[in-house]
């Protein structure tokens, strides 16, 4: 189907910070826009804000004046619901409260044409349970932006179990031409972005409860290691634990209490103590004029006399750092064997979900040191460390002047199961291949999603592609193995991938 035409009006209910930038989305693709809010002077004060926004941009040179006068002169305040009679998409954008959406669907129902397309925004809220009170639900559709709405890319397409395949398509294409990237969802708990990024938060969650070391630390290793934007702390403490904990129940609730989604205790305690992040002043982390946030646990250098690497196998995914050694100076000395490196006393593996204690007692190796998965050995600039207790502090030092040697800062935490990147993307791996498995969404748009949604690296299945056919599922395998909870019960799409030595997109 092809896109709303620009001569199409779009009226937008909802004047707050994401109903705004939904208006300016619109009038910058070139749409006559109704910005309405029931708050006396929100509508009016929601264009201003647009226009305040802007102005910045004309004042660096980023955008024309004359530009800037035709956006705004776009948008159009109204005080009743009734002017927005002649539109041929509605959006919504008000409070999260079913009743209340309801009680507004009707309205425009009553108000506005037949086949005037009605979309809600909400992040939530089930859109079959809006549309089952509607006279025509095949005309609603979700239509979910993520915050800021003029800078994030996704728009999540959500269909309701009455929705219109060409209301979908025609609100995917609009979308499109807004120069969004837009998906397919069905209307399931957290749709695809809040439910498939549960773990991103739960794991490292986990860790810092199971004192695997501090949160400045965690949050290093996910950006350093893994090459997120933000660690979960950090970003937990932007959104407000307020709200993402809030998120975590609904879906945790959604979904009948399933383990996968289990909320944090540690979440819980900010919130009651009203320790809330940014908003609050503290939240894992100060705020505030003379708040100083705290470094990362970072190893001392470490001496160790050898400086010949014996690379015994194909490390797999951490392969690249064999080069990456070479790079350093390294004589790097190859033979065959099960994918270890030799430095010194120690004997480095790459995490594969046990703890380096047992693996140590089941593979008869004392001086094991595990490291953590990195999204690109070649340039990540920390990795975390985790020795067995079997190993000796000698082991450990040469262990952690290794990855020093090349340029690597080294940050050792607890023993854990999986470490915290191998772990983290094996969870949003897992729970991706669950919402495929689902239809929630396809694999390509699953991928997509988290990309352009919360700036990933890589799509959680693109990524579990170039670990190798079945490595996901291994790694899962052993986690649960090591906690005996069905929190990490691997996806049925994974174990039949796994057995038939397939990837998502092969």
């Amino acid at each position: 189907m092809p896109a709303l035409d620009t001569q199409t009006k779009v009226a937008v209910i909802g004047a707050g910070a994401m109903g705004s930038g939904i208006a300016q989305v619109a009038a910058q693709a070139g749409h006559h826009v109704y910005l309405h809010d029931q708050r006396e002077g929100a509508a009016e004060a929601g264009r201003d804000g647009i226009a305040k926004q802007l102005q910045r941009r004309v004042d660096k040179g980023k955008m024309q004046q004359q530009e800037l006068d035709a956006i705004i002169g776009r948008i159009q305040p109204i005080e009743n619901l009734s002017e927005a009679a002649d539109t041929g998409l509605v959006i919504e954008a008000i409070i999260e409260d079913l009743e209340i959406k309801r009680q507004l669907l009707a309205k425009l129902e009553e108000l506005c044409a037949g086949d005037t397309i009605l979309a809600t925004n909400t992040s939530s809220i089930s859109v079959t349970a809006l549309g089952a009170g509607m006279k025509k639900p095949g005309r609603l559709v979700g239509m979910h932006f993520f915050n800021p709405a003029p800078l994030m890319e996704l728009v999540e397409v959500v269909m309701g179990l009455a929705t219109s395949k060409t209301v979908a398509e025609t609100v995917h294409a609009t979308a499109s031409a807004w120069g969004k990237k837009p998906v397919y969802a069905t209307s399931t708990p957290g749709f695809i972005v809040n439910r498939v990024a549960r773990p991103f938060y739960a794991e490292s969650l986990r860790l810092l409860q199971e004192q695997a070391t501090d949160a400045a630390t965690l949050d290093a290793i996910i950006r350093e290691a893994g090459q997120f934007r933000m660690g979960a702390f950090e970003l937990t403490d932007l959104i407000g634990h307020d709200v993402n904990y809030a998120v975590t129940n609904s879906v945790f609730n959604s979904y009948y209490q399933d383990p996968r989604f289990l909320p944090s205790l540690i979440q819980k305690e900010l919130v009651e103590a009203g320790r809330l992040g940014r908003k609050s002043g503290q939240g894992f982390y100060p705020y505030g004029e003379d708040a100083q946030k705290p470094e990362p646990q970072t190893e001392p250098a470490h001496q160790c006399d050898e400086t010949v690497v014996i690379a015994e196998g194909n490390p797999g995914a951490a392969a690249p750092l064999i080069e990456r050694l070479k790079g350093a100076g390294l004589t790097v000395i190859e033979r065959d064997g099960p994918g270890r490196l030799r430095f010194g006393d120690a004997v480095l593996a790459l995490t594969d979900g046990r703890m380096a204690t047992e693996r140590a007692a089941t593979d008869g190796i004392s001086n094991l040191v595990l490291f953590d998965l990195a999204f690109d050995y070649s340039k990540a600039s920390r990795l975390a460390l985790a020795p067995a207790e079997q190993a000796s502090e000698a082991a450990v030092s040469c262990a952690c002047a290794l990855l020093q040697k090349a340029g690597i800062s080294v940050s050792r935490i607890a023993d854990r199961p999986g470490l915290v990147i191998m772990r983290t993307v094996a969870m949003l791996a897992n729970e991706a291949a669950d919402a495929a498995l689902h239809g929630v969404a396809t694999v390509a748009d699953i991928d997509l999603a988290m990309k352009a949604g919360l700036n990933y690296p890589d799509g959680p299945l693109s990524w579990s592609d170039r670990l190798g056919a079945g490595h996901v599922f291994d790694v899962l395998t052993n986690i649960q193995n090591s906690y005996a909870e069905d929190r990490y019960r691997p996806a049925l799409l994974l174990r039949k991938n796994a057995f038939a030595q397939k990837g998502f997109y092969s």
